[in-house]
Parts: C-alpha cells; sequence; structure tokens
C-alpha cells in the first residue's frame, strides 16, 4: 500500500508539473524570459527548435505512460476501500442536462478548469501579442492588426485543444486507467473536445479569410506553401476536411446516417497530414503525445484483427437478439461488462462495431460470449447471415476493453435498470455474482434486483443470455436474485408465444481461425511500456541524427532547408519507430504464446428444446423439473406498465445500493435525477451508455 501511495504521488506530480507548463506557456514571462534561455540550452544541433516542445511538452506524458503500463501491471488487480469510496464519489452525479448529459462533481470540476485554461491562455496571448504588435502590410490599421492577432491566438487555442484530443479515444490507453477512466467511458470528453476545437480553428480560419478578403485584399495567401515557414495553403485543405468531418460527427446526424458519419471520420488522418505542415515542427510536438500514443494503439489494433477469431457457436433469439460465442485463450482475462469490437467481411469489411462481452472469464474458461441486438441495417444484415444454413463464419475481433472499476460487486444490494438492449452489460455482472456464490464458499455477494423494461413480450428472450449454455444446470440457491421484467407497448401475453423457441448453431472450425487472445500476451502492460519507451527513445535518437548530420549541415551553410520536409521528416520517424518497436515486440509475444502450444478443444454446447422465456406465464409458475426453477420464480413480469423508478429506488434498504442504469437516455437521466436528489444517500449511481 505504501508503494502504490508513492506511485500515486509521482503520477500526480507529474500531472501537476504538465499542466503548470500549459498555463505558464502564453505568459509574458515564459515568452520573454524563459524561452530565449531555454533555448539556447535546447535548439541545439541535435533537435533545433523543437528542443523545448520535446522536453517540456511531449516527454512528460510519454514518461507517465511508460511507467503507468509498470504501475496497471503490479497493481492491475488490488482494490482497496479508499479506491472504492473515492470511486463512488466521482460517479455521483453533479448535474443532468443537454448537450452534457450526466455530469458528475470530478468532471464538472475538470471542465471549469480546462475552460478556465482556453481563457487565460487567450487572454494571456491577446495581452502578449497587443503588446507588440506587427503590421504585416502597408497602411494597415491597428484595430486591422488587432483583428488579425485574435484569429490567430484562437488557433493556438484550438490546438491546445488537440493537445488532449486523442488521450480519450486510445483504447489501450496506460494514461486513462491511472485516473480512473476508460477509452469506451471517456468518449464523451473527446466529442467535447472535438467540438471546442473546431469551433475555434473555424473562427480561426474564418478570421484569416476576413482579414486577407476585405482588409488587405491578400487572398492569394490562402494558397501560399512556404518553403521558410507554415503552408497556409495545408490549413485551407485540413479547413475543408474539419468542416466535412465536424459537420457528419452531430448527433442527428451520426445516429440516423452512421455510415457518412464512420466513413467521413476517418479523414482524420488525411486531416491530420495537412494540419501539421499548417503548424509546423515546434507545434507538432505540443500535440505529438496523444497522436504518438493513439498510432501506438491503433497499429496493435490491426495487428490483432488481421486474423480470424475462431466462432464456435451462435444462439439465436426468438426476438432477433444473438449471441455469439468464440474460443479464447484460457489466459485471457478480463472484467464484467468488457467491450469487444467485431468485423463480419462478408457484411462490411472496412465495419467495426462494439458490443458488450456477456460471458464470465472465471466461470468460461475457454469461451468469450457477446450480446448483440438487431438495431441497425449492420446487426440486421447479421442476423439475416445466421439465419441461413451456414457451417463457418470468418470474423475479426478487437478486445476485449475492460471496464475502469468493478467495484460495483462490493456493494451490499445491486439495483440494475436497464431499457432494451441495455440489459447486456448486466448480463456478465449477473454472471459474476453467480461464479462467486457457486465456486467461492463463504464469499458474500450483494442481492440483487434487475428491472428491465422492453416493448414487446419477445423481448423478453433476453432472459434467457443469463444463463451460459454450458452452465444450463447451475446452482441458483444462494442467489438472491429478484427480476421485474415490463412490457411497455402491449397489454397482455400474445396466444402462441409460448412456442418461441431458441436456435443454436455449432460452427465448423477452420484451421487459419485462433481463439482470442490478448494482443500482448499475458503481461500485456509491460510489454505495452515497453514498446512505448523503446519508440519514443528510438524517435529521439532518428530525430536527433537526422537533424545533426543531414538538417544541420544544410542550415549551418546559410542555405534554406525546406519546411515542409522536415515535417516530413518528423512523420516518417514517429511512424517509422512505432513501426518497428510494436512489430518486433509482437511478433516476439506471439512465437512465445506459439511456442506454449496451447490448444482450444471444440465444446460439444447441448441445444435447448425451450427459451426459458417462454416459460414466464403469469399461470404458470410450477415448473418443478427445470433447472432454472429458481431463476423463473424470480421472475415477474408486467405488461402495460413502466416501472416506477422512484418508488423502486426509494424503497432500496440498506446503508450501500449500487444502482446501475443502461438504457435510453430519458431513462438514464430519470435515474440520475433520483440519485443526486440527496434523498437516498444510500444510492450510489453508474451509468452505462452505448451512445456517443
Amino acid at each position: 500500500m505504501r508503494y502504490r501511495s508513492a506511485w500515486q504521488s509521482f503520477f500526480l506530480v507529474f500531472l501537476v508539473g504538465y499542466m503548470l507548463v500549459w498555463i505558464l506557456l502564453p505568459t509574458k514571462t515564459y515568452k520573454n524570459s524563459w524561452t530565449p534561455k531555454m533555448q539556447k540550452n535546447l535548439n541545439s544541433t541535435y533537435f533545433r527548435e523543437q528542443g523545448v516542445n520535446l522536453l517540456l511538452l511531449s516527454f512528460p506524458p510519454m514518461l507517465v505512460a511508460a511507467l503507468g503500463c509498470v504501475y496497471l501491471h503490479l497493481h492491475k488487480k488490488s482494490s482497496s476501500a479508499s479506491s472504492k469510496r473515492s470511486y463512488l464519489l466521482m460517479k455521483r452525479p453533479a448535474m443532468v442536462a443537454a448537450p452534457l448529459g450526466i455530469v458528475n462533481a470530478v468532471e464538472l470540476a475538470f471542465a471549469a478548469m480546462f475552460v478556465l485554461l482556453m481563457i487565460w491562455s487567450l487572454a494571456n496571448y491577446l495581452y502578449v501579442s497587443f503588446g507588440h504588435l506587427h503590421m504585416h502590410t502597408p497602411g494597415e490599421k491597428v484595430w486591422q492588426a488587432k483583428f488579425r492577432s485574435v484569429s490567430l491566438r484562437l488557433g493556438y487555442i484550438g490546438h491546445t485543444c488537440w493537445a488532449f484530443l486523442f488521450f480519450p479515444v486510445t483504447r489501450g490507453s496506460s494514461l486513462l486507467p491511472l485516473i480512473g477512466l476508460t477509452s469506451d467511458s471517456s468518449i464523451k470528453y473527446h466529442i467535447w473536445l472535438g467540438h471546442l476545437s473546431s469551433l475555434l480553428f473555424t473562427l480561426h480560419s474564418v478570421g484569416f479569410i476576413i482579414y486577407w478578403w476585405t482588409m488587405t485584399d491578400q487572398m492569394y495567401l490562402m494558397l501560399e506553401w512556404s518553403s521558410t515557414y507554415l503552408s497556409n495553403f495545408a490549413g485551407v485543405i485540413a479547413f475543408a476536411l474539419l468542416l466535412a468531418i465536424w459537420a457528419t460527427s452531430f448527433d442527428r446526424v451520426r445516429r440516423k446516417m452512421f455510415e457518412v458519419f464512420y466513413y467521413t471520420h476517418h479523414l482524420y488522418s488525411i486531416y491530420i497530414f495537412f494540419y501539421m505542415f499548417h503548424v509546423g515542427v515546434a507545434y507538432l510536438c505540443m500535440i505529438l503525445p496523444g497522436i504518438f500514443l493513439f498510432l501506438i494503439d491503433r497499429y496493435l489494433r490491426f495487428l490483432q484483427s488481421r486474423g480470424s477469431a475462431r466462432l464456435h457457436s451462435a444462439r439465436l433469439l426468438p426476438n432477433g437478439a444473438m449471441e455469439l460465442t468464440f474460443a479464447k485463450n484460457p489466459e485471457l482475462s478480463y472484467n464484467t461488462t468488457s467491450t469487444l469490437f467485431i468485423r463480419v467481411p462478408s457484411i462490411c469489411k472496412l465495419q467495426w462495431h462494439p458490443f458488450t462481452v456477456i460471458s464470465n472469464s472465471n466461470m468460461e474458461k475457454d469461451k468469450l460470449s457477446v450480446a448483440i441486438k438487431p438495431y441497425g441495417g449492420w446487426t440486421q444484415k447479421l442476423y439475416k447471415h445466421l439465419s441461413t444454413p451456414l457451417d463457418h463464419l470468418q470474423v475479426s475481433t478487437e478486445g476485449p476493453y475492460e471496464p475502469a472499476s468493478s467495484h460495483f460487486l462490493s456493494h451490499e444490494s445491486l439495483v440494475m435498470i436497464s431499457g432494451g438492449s441495455g440489459i447486456t452489460p448486466f448480463i456478465s455482472i449477473i454472471r459474476e455474482i453467480i461464479h462467486k456464490s457457486t465456486s467461492e464458499s463463504g464469499t458474500k455477494v450483494p442481492r440483487v434486483l434487475l428491472v428491465t423494461a422492453f416493448k414487446h413480450t419477445a423481448d423478453l428472450a433476453m432472459l434467457d443470455l443469463l444463463l451460459p449454455l454450458s452452465e444450463a444446470s447451475v446452482d441458483l440457491s444462494k442467489l438472491e436474485l429478484q427480476i421485474e421484467a415490463y412490457i411497455t407497448q402491449e397489454h397482455e401475453r400474445p396466444v402462441g408465444d409460448d412456442k418461441n423457441q431458441i436456435e443454436i448453431k455449432l460452427f465448423r472450425p477452420n484451421p487459419s481461425d485462433s481463439p482470442i487472445s490478448a494482443v500482448l500476451g499475458k503481461n500485456s502492460w509491460l510489454w505495452l511500456g515497453a514498446i512505448i519507451s523503446s519508440s519514443f527513445l528510438m524517435f529521439l535518437l532518428l530525430l536527433g541524427l537526422v537533424t545533426r548530420y543531414h538538417i544541420y549541415p544544410v542550415e549551418k551553410r546559410g542555405e534554406n532547408y525546406h519546411y515542409s520536409y522536415k515535417l516530413l521528416w518528423d512523420m516518417f520517424l514517429v511512424c517509422a519507430s512505432i513501426f518497428v518497436a510494436t512489430s518486433a515486440i509482437f511478433i516476439f509475444q506471439k512465437r512465445s504464446v506459439s511456442a506454449d502450444g496451447n490448444q482450444i478443444k471444440n465444446i460439444e454446447l447441448q441445444t435447448p428444446t425451450m427459451s426459458p422465456s417462454s416459460w414466464l406465464t403469469p399461470s404458470d409458475r410450477e415448473l418443478e423439473s427445470l433447472p432454472q426453477q429458481s431463476l423463473v420464480q424470480s421472475t415477474k413480469v408486467q405488461y402495460g406498465a413502466r416501472p416506477d423508478l422512484k418508488r423502486i429506488l426509494f424503497d432500496c434498504k440498506g446503508s450501500d445500493v449500487g444502482v446501475l442504469v443502461c438504457g435510453p437516455k430519458t431513462m438514464r437521466h430519470e435515474v440520475a435525477r433520483i440519485c443526486a436528489s440527496g434523498l437516498a444517500k444510500n444510492l450510489h449511481f453508474e451509468s452505462m451508455s452505448f451512445d456517443w
């Protein structure tokens, strides 16, 4: 515990120091006093104008990312009461409002501090620039020079947003878990930063268009690609790409035209390419850590997804939902509510879709299952594809990616509220509780109340997934589970509904398929740390050599070394370093796993003859011969009604009640408001969402 506190103190000091640099960066003291001294010592023949920013803005996050991997390896399974209390405090909702959604106190505080940083930076940039105005054209007025300065500094502020933009979307990040986050839970921060930076860059670009067009009659400068400084034309191309990406990323467009959003968003790679030509090598170092770590993660995902996963079976439910079961390496361990990304080339070769893992790595050592509800064209095509005669299906996977915490299992009781497909994260939690109650003697598990709302009776089939096929006869006598199911759009059970059955499809193994494994093996955090440290050191070494023996001799002779070529060197060396270091460690790790000779045996699954959801008739509860009797008896179905969430939550007894909600936005917001009201202080809220 002492060593853990020392690690956390170290990371805290680095975080405070890193943020202090951003606070001081726009000040007059930094520009006029500190920068000249640092440039004198750091703008050497090896790094030139990149030296200061590499040391102050690139090196600290990369060091923390590498050391964070070591910390996560040493403490990945440890937890404490104090960490649980702090986690619950972080999750308590402080505000529920559009368009931000559910925001807790910690998020609100950090958002406020970031906005203050933006205001502070803009004010100081303008204070410094207004004190030394430069008239760029003959006859230019002071107010015009100030207008140009404001437009330029708005771009600086947008660049600050970009320094943090890629951290939330790095799925295998070692930085996010240090502060209790994952990429899945922090996508909203990427969205906030994306909208803010897009707005600032738009104001920056429009400001310069107005300045060149109406004030100085210099529109030709928009097409300039300077050999000695930044490229304006590259900025124009980047701005055009930004408008396309931004316009298709709004909520309405994203939901109604997902393919348009998905493919347009992938223009980010071209956008970054031209954006870097516009900002230059020195400013590139300011945003380098986020891009560097994202590229490592993206390349690892590419390496993992090249092969085909061994799909063992599919369980097709009467309501169109699916459970896909894959073979997995027994050494692969994951927490409840993890996420797996799936690509099916026969449906679409480019699209990846995230799905909740519903299996339990302790209960099912060599299998991994995901639940899929047919929402949207892709999932509907998948269901139709699986409904046809099929003996093999090629599927690629990425992940699984674990949640930041699983402290909800240590609550005295759990209330899980879901709507529609929102039940899927809770399936893995219930399976974990079943495992602990049956295999770990003396282990105290929380009481569970599952409140789920469906539109139609057929959706009750989702309850079939609470029990894995291979554990159909599991003992549920020690499990305190109560299920309340609400059918909102039907007033009575349809006649003949008890004939619905599930369908099990077993797939033929293919020699080219392989079980799902961790991309870097059992000690993945240590290997990731090795990749981060070795690739970044390789980049610094190669950059120093290229600068010292290729760029510096040209500049020493008084000749001009094309400014864009320096950027090309930086981009090439970043990609080359990541490619070499990541490929070497990935191949070495793959050979080690192959040498172990772990083979996944085919498992014969029994095909049920009846769907458990068909047993949930109000009049027939005497089912003595069924192994799921206790599960059926604990289920109460109500038709034509919606759950009274306030009554349900206020009736919860006990001092420590975990409230988990996953479903439509209105449901999540209603539960958040109830928990944030302060009327029931025993409720500890956590929201799970599939929405971006």
